[in-house]
């Protein structure tokens, strides 16, 4: 119950939510507050770099299974 009214108060996206979750982060991190940001920023970049990877796998298999279609329907593709 508890649980739900923390995580409610903190999805709710009222700025006091905000700055009460940046005390605590604060409060809980003080000096190490800096390398903590850049490591999540690193993670995200590295999650943004993965999924860039997967839609370009998908992309591809989607180009070819196009391409083979197209030749066994004997048109030709233009590009």
């Amino acid at each position: 119950m508890i649980c739900s009214v923390f995580f409610g108060f903190l999805l709710g996206g009222s700025p006091f939510a905000y700055i009460a979750l940046a005390v605590v982060a604060f409060l809980l991190f003080g000096n190490r507050l800096p390398s903590v940001m850049r490591s999540l920023g690193k993670s995200v970049v590295e999650f943004k770099k993965g999924v860039a990877g997967i839609e370009d796998e998908l992309d591809e298999v989607v180009r070819t299974a196009d391409e083979k279609a197209k030749s066994k329907s004997g048109e030709t593709t233009e590009v």
